[in-house]
């Protein structure tokens, strides 16, 4: 994890990779969890004996926007800025779901800090450029554009 004491410090890290997050297993009680939450219970994520009969992926897959909303924690992993009192999700420039992601999988991600834009209230908007990797795949669970505010 990269340590940052403040916000100007911070902004050299633009055009730069951050370090990548450690892998995580998405279960069954993950996915379950989050239809629940999003009342998103489509048998391809919570029906393992019909996924697994009747899906081409032979399994049940997690929501794409499951990996979307992961990404606020996985950036947790990957940087602290110590200055930093609070931190916003501002949303998302560009998202796609290239591979779904058969339960049991492992993701982590790989993001890079696209832009670093000050904002009012002693903050700042950062444009991050993330990928979602499933361990053993070419393509990725997810890209995304994905924007935060940070305030000192």
């Amino acid at each position: 994890m990269l340590q940052f004491k403040n916000l100007t410090e911070f902004k050299s890290m633009v055009g730069k990779e951050l370090p990548s997050t450690e892998w995580y297993t998405i279960s069954q009680e993950m996915i379950n969890d989050f239809a629940n939450a999003t009342l998103d219970k489509q048998w391809i994520h919570v029906d393992e004996e019909r996924a697994a009969k009747e899906s081409p992926f032979k399994s049940t897959v997690a929501h794409g926007f499951m990996s979307v909303a992961m990404i606020s924690r996985m950036l947790e992993g990957m940087f602290s800025v110590e200055s930093v009192k609070m931190g916003l999700n501002y949303g998302l420039n560009k998202v796609r779901f290239p591979n779904p992601v058969p339960v049991n999988s492992n993701l982590r991600m790989l993001a890079t800090i696209k832009d670093i834009e000050d904002i009012e209230n002693n903050g700042v908007k950062v444009i991050f450029t993330c990928v979602i990797e499933i361990q053993g795949k070419k393509k990725p669970a997810c890209y995304a554009e994905f924007l935060a505010v940070l305030y000192e």
